[in-house]
C-alpha cells in the first residue's frame, strides 16, 4: 500500500457558508473605507464571485498579500492616498509582477507602455520597470493621484483608472454632466462597469476571508534584500554563478530584468540580491562583476534566438499590400511569423492593406539557427553592377544576394552614411 499524501485542511474542509444580502451589506458597510463604493446587488454578485465560485483565487492573494501590501502601504501613505487601494492590483493582475494581459498592458497594475513612460518608467528590450513593484507601485500612486485631482471623486478615479479619461468624460457628458458613477454606469465601457464594484468586492472577501471559511496552509513571505549598484554589463547567469547565488531567486528579486541581462547604458542601476548573502557578494564583488561582465558573449549568442528577439538587428518598416499574408512576408525577410506578431503585437495572422510593421533583420550569431532563405544567395554580380532597391530591401538583404558583397563594401561603394534605403534607389554592387 502507498501513503496516502497528506491533503491541506482548506481542501478537505473547503465549504462556503451561505449568507444573506443583509449579512454581507452589514460586514461590508462595517469596514472604514474612505473610497465609499455603495453596497449593491453588483457588488454582491462580486462577492459571491470571491466567496464562493472562486474562492481558490481570494486563497492564493491571501497567500500572496505579505509580499506586496508592504510596499503598496509604503506608496499610498508617502502620496497620502486610501489604504484600500492595495487590493487594486489584486484586480488588475492578479499579484503577479510579471502578468501581460491581451492588450499589453504589464505589471502589477497593468499599465500601458505610454502610461508607463509618462509616469517616469524605463521600458526598453532589456528592462521594463512596469515589473519592478516598488518603481511601479510609486508611479501608480502619482497616477492615481492625478487622476483625482481631474475628477474629485474616487469611484470615477477608479473607473478612468480602468479605461481611460476620455471613456469618463464622454460618459459624463453623455449622463448630463452628472459626477456620479452609478448615474454614469450605463455610459461606461461594459469592463469598467464591472471594474469598480469587482474592486469593492475583493475588498470585502481579502477584509472578511475567515467569515467565509478560507483559509491558507502556507503564506508567501518577502525575501529580505540588499540592493547593489551596477554600472557595467551584467549577466545574470554568470553573476549566479560567479557569486553563488540562486538564478531563478535573482530573477524573481529583479522581475524588471526582461532577457536576463542588465546593459551597460543603464548606468547606476539596483540590482537586488538575498541579503544573507550581501557580504559574501561585498568580499567578492570584483571578481564576481568581472565575470558577470564576461557572460556577455553567451548572451548575444542566446538573445538572438528569443521569440521577438532584436538584438544585433537593423530596424525596417514594411507596409502591408494587397494579397500579402504574414508568412509570405516572414519568408521575404528571413525571419520567423511569431516574431513579426511579437514586434508589432500582433495576437493572429491578421493583417490589413496599408498597414505599417515593424521588421528587424540582421546577423545571427547562433551558428546552428535555421535562416530561411527566400531570394538566392551569393548569386553572381549582375554585369549592370547594379541592384535596384525594392519596397522592404535593407542593406543586409542585399548584401546577403551576392557573391563576395558585404554591408561595409555596399557603403562604401555608395557613399552611405546610414543604413536608410528607399524604393528605386540604384546600388552599385561591384
Amino acid at each position: 500500500m502507498f501513503a496516502q499524501e497528506e491533503q491541506p485542511l482548506y481542501e478537505v474542509y473547503d465549504f462556503a457558508p451561505d449568507f444573506a444580502y443583509e449579512a454581507i451589506e452589514k460586514r461590508y458597510n462595517s469596514l472604514d473605507l474612505e473610497i465609499d463604493i455603495q453596497f449593491n446587488n453588483s457588488v454582491d454578485a462580486f462577492v459571491n464571485y470571491f466567496t464562493v465560485r472562486d474562492r481558490g483565487y481570494t486563497r492564493e492573494m491571501l497567500r500572496r498579500k505579505a509580499v506586496y501590501f508592504p510596499i503598496f502601504e509604503k506608496y499610498l501613505k508617502a502620496y497620502d492616498l486610501p489604504e484600500e487601494l492595495k487590493y487594486l492590483p489584486i484586480i488588475e493582475s492578479g499579484l503577479n509582477p510579471k502578468a501581460v494581459s491581451g492588450p499589453r498592458a504589464v505589471g502589477l497594475w497593468q499599465f500601458m507602455a505610454p502610461t508607463g513612460k509618462e509616469q517616469g518608467l524605463k521600458i526598453d528590450w532589456y528592462i521594463d520597470e512596469r515589473m519592478d513593484p516598488e518603481k511601479a507601485t510609486e508611479a501608480a500612486c502619482k497616477y492615481i493621484s492625478w487622476l483625482y485631482g481631474i475628477f474629485d471623486d474616487w469611484k470615477l478615479t477608479l473607473a478612468a483608472y480602468n479605461s481611460g479619461i476620455g471613456n469618463v468624460k464622454r460618459a459624463i457628458r453623455r449622463a448630463g454632466y452628472k459626477n456620479d458613477f452609478w448615474e454614469v454606469y450605463r455610459y461606461l465601457p461594459r469592463e469598467t462597469r464591472s471594474y469598480v464594484p469587482q474592486f469593492a468586492a475583493m475588498v470585502y472577501a481579502m477584509e472578511f476571508a475567515d467569515e467565509h471559511n478560507i483559509f491558507i496552509d502556507e503564506e508567501l513571505y518577502p525575501v529580505d534584500v540588499e540592493e547593489i549598484t551596477v554600472n557595467q554589463f551584467v549577466y545574470l547567469k554568470s553573476f549566479a554563478e560567479a557569486g553563488g547565488f540562486d538564478l531563478d531567486e535573482l530573477r524573481q528579486l529583479n522581475p524588471a530584468i526582461k532577457k536576463d541581462a542588465v546593459p551597460e547604458h543603464m548606468k547606476g542601476f539596483k540590482l537586488r540580491i538575498p541579503k544573507q548573502q550581501a557580504n559574501q557578494f561585498s568580499s567578492n564583488s570584483v571578481q564576481i562583476l568581472a565575470q558577470a561582465a564576461e557572460g556577455r558573449r553567451e548572451f548575444e549568442k542566446m538573445a538572438t534566438g528569443m521569440p521577438g528577439s532584436t538584438f544585433g538587428k537593423e530596424k525596417s518598416t514594411y507596409r502591408v499590400r494587397s494579397g500579402d499574408v504574414l508568412g509570405g512576408i516572414a519568408l521575404k525577410y528571413g525571419v520567423k511569423v511569431s516574431d513579426i506578431r511579437a514586434w508589432n503585437g500582433l495576437r493572429g495572422s491578421m493583417i490589413r492593406v496599408g498597414q505599417k510593421l515593424t521588421i528587424y533583420t540582421g546577423p545571427d550569431f547562433i551558428a546552428d539557427r535555421t535562416i530561411v532563405q527566400t531570394r538566392p544567395k551569393d548569386q553572381p554580380i549582375p554585369s549592370s553592377k547594379v541592384h535596384v532597391v525594392q519596397p522592404g530591401d535593407t542593406l543586409w538583404d542585399i548584401s546577403r544576394m551576392y557573391k563576395g558583397l558585404s554591408i561595409q563594401k555596399l557603403k562604401s561603394l555608395n557613399n552611405l552614411k546610414s543604413n536608410s534605403l528607399k524604393p528605386g534607389m540604384k546600388l552599385r554592387i561591384g
